[in-house]
């Protein structure tokens, strides 16, 4: 059986053909899938090939490794130790399911401590005999676990799928000289090369059959007839372990055509409560669990990929893999250790829904526009610094089942996952936000957000809606700053009802780049009265802590005396030029006066920064309403 990439998908496309029951199939769900570049905006669609690090999982508890082991005494005339018959499993072999989200593994590996061992396995060159073989491998190994790592590395980076043996079976053998000498196999193979390798070198090694989510596995789909994947238990330290070679090799793409070397720790003693997720063998005994499953809860229960755990998440709700809409609406959640990043695609896009990043995970509800059967697919990746080259891979999919839709719930082009503040905006510099919630309501049209901005941050933002109603430039022009100390306000009025996207940029002052894409608030408004008109315009010599308290209106009455009253600093004169000049008069760090708007279309506010000079520079600019 191989190991697919996609839920029987190695892209994300729907799988052509039909199952593999019965057969034997390579895949593990989800591995391959197409990772996203998320950028300021949608539409950048990058494909990229994922390339699963080798490195450890933090979760591995770093443990020095048992020394040696007990030799056999009696030799048979090759030189090799002569192997107990391995004995089944018992209760000192067993673990507990559900997984205790300890470790990915069922035995403490120090995956540092093993490094030079693998590099030394993987230059191993040797094709003549299988006894050859594991001699020069065995080299360099003491302990029985380092045996069995040996034997591991060698396999998964030297024998490839044999895509083509698995169309035509006949002429396939899966005899361990056969695969050494021919370099590729399927399951089976992999599995009697691993079994007879063990066993010359003196470790008990069994080679196991079942059933398993891989290459061509559908959602939900039931499992009948003969097993269609093999694997090994091997034996170490006293206990029973679970490792799958061909999954660890690499995987297949859809067509069932090529296969991809690509090494996965995950496979190799992997913890039995999670290699229940995708391998069901045809004795139960061999799932090392209590209490063990049924097949029908091995067929219902939720598969989590490898992805899923090399990158530290814990659960998906709801733990079932097929979701019936409510209302025309469903929700997922996922648990992780902080600091992911997610992502998802439902039907291929990520417009239909809203979702928030938490400190421990992230929330998703999803709006399908159409009834029928819908593939959600969730991605995930981690955020630290370093790893900003790093893509987002498949962690786990759902078949969404859409009766009714929901018509109401739409949203704009515009709007970015995730939605609204967290732990990410944090990061970036906005702390403590007046509003938590990803969507604000407002009635007359107005809102206002607050943030505790951190050190040396210049923000940006802009107001989008769908349709053609809101130009870029005014976009900007809806929202208004205001700054007091290391406080932001920002103002919104809307130019008419509906639902709008408020975008956040920031970048640091001291940066000459551009700004930087952070987070976006979904803003709706049913209130069909309201129109606002913009904030006035302002130029570069506005100063980030000049405050506007009147007019707030970008647009002034004709024919009218109009108040002004503008906080600024360090400037010697204000004038506001209309038809005529109206010099403003300062008093307590305020900037007051009227200014009468006939005559003219613009009204424009000039400061004087130095009284000795001529100079005046334009710091605001208003409209005035046409009669």
């Amino acid at each position: 059986g191989s190991e697919g990439d996609g839920n029987g998908n190695s892209r994300s496309q729907p799988p052509q053909g039909t199952d593999l029951n019965g057969q034997h199939s390579p895949t593990e769900p989800c591995e391959q899938t197409p990772p996203i570049t998320p950028g300021p905006d949608k539409g950048t669609q990058v494909t990229v090939e994922i390339h699963h690090e080798d490195t450890s999982p933090q979760l591995i508890k770093r443990l020095s490794l048992g020394k040696g082991s007990q030799r056999l005494r009696g030799h048979d005339n090759k030189g090799f130790q002569k192997t107990e018959a391995p004995r089944p499993p018992g209760a000192k072999d067993l673990h507990i399911y559900p997984w205790d989200k300890s470790s990915l593994k069922s035995m403490p590996v120090d995956l540092q401590q093993l490094e030079k061992l693998d590099a030394y396995a993987l230059k191993v060159n040797v094709r003549n005999s299988v006894e050859e073989l594991v001699k020069a491998l065995l080299k360099q190994a003491r302990t029985d676990l380092e045996k069995v790592r040996a034997i591991w590395m060698w396999i998964c980076h030297h024998i490839e799928y044999d895509v083509v043996g698995y169309h035509n079976k006949s002429q396939l053998s899966s005899k361990p000289r056969d695969v050494l000498q021919m370099g590729k196999s399927i399951c089976e193979g992999y599995a009697e090369l691993f079994e007879h390798m063990c066993s010359l070198a003196g470790i008990q090694c069994k080679k196991l059959s079942g059933h398993a989510k891989g290459y061509g596995y559908k959602t939900g789909q039931t499992f009948t007839g003969d097993s269609d994947h093999a694997w090994n238990a091997v034996y170490l330290e006293g206990r029973w372990h679970l490792l799958d070679s061909t999954w660890g090799s690499g995987s297949v793409d859809d067509s069932f055509t090529k296969f991809t070397h690509r090494y996965n720790e995950f496979y190799f003693l992997t913890h039995p409560a999670l290699f229940i997720n995708n391998h069901f063998p045809d004795n139960s005994n061999w799932q090392l669990l209590k209490p063990t499953l049924t097949l029908k809860e091995f067929e219902n229960n939720m598969l989590h990929n490898s992805n899923f755990y090399t990158l530290g998440l814990l659960a998906t709700h709801p733990e079932t893999p097929i979701i019936q809409t409510v209302n025309g609406k469903a929700s997922v959640s996922v648990d992780c250790r902080p600091g992911t990043l997610f992502m998802f695609k439902l039907k291929g896009s990520d417009e239909h829904g809203l979702m928030t990043l938490k400190k421990h995970g992230m929330e998703l509800d999803i709006y399908p526009q159409k009834t029928g059967s819908h593939k959600l697919e969730i991605f995930a990746k981690p955020s630290k610094a370093e790893a900003s080259d790093d893509v987002y891979k498949c962690v786990v999919e759902y078949v969404v089942e859409c009766e009714s839709v929901d018509t109401a719930t739409r949203f704009p082009k515009d709007l970015h996952q995730p939605v609204g503040p967290s732990w990410f905006s944090e990061r970036h510099g906005f702390l403590r936000p007046s509003h938590r919630q990803p969507v604000l309501h407002t009635n007359d049209g107005r809102c206002s957000l607050t943030f505790t901005l951190g050190k040396d941050i210049s923000v940006l933002t802009s107001l989008h809606t769908d349709g053609s109603s809101l130009a870029e430039d005014m976009g900007r022009r809806h929202v208004l700053q205001i700054h007091r100390r290391n406080q932001i306000q920002l103002k919104v009025h809307l130019p008419h009802a509906g639902n709008f996207v408020l975008k956040i940029y920031s970048k640091k002052k001291s940066d000459p780049g551009n700004y930087d894409y952070i987070f976006n608030y979904l803003i709706k408004c049913m209130n069909t009265e309201v129109k606002w008109p913009a904030f006035p315009q302002s130029y570069s010599k506005w100063l980030q802590d000049y405050e506007i308290l009147e007019p707030l209106s970008g647009l002034l009455p004709a024919n009218r005396n109009v108040q002004f009253k503008l906080k600024m600093h360090g400037i010697a004169k204000v004038l506001v030029q209309a038809e005529n000049i109206h010099p403003l008069t300062q008093n307590k760090g305020y900037w007051e006066g009227t200014c009468n708007t006939s005559g003219c279309r613009e009204v424009f506010v000039m400061v004087h920064e130095n009284a000795n000079h001529s100079f005046y520079s334009h710091v605001l600019k208003y409209e005035v309403e046409t009669q």
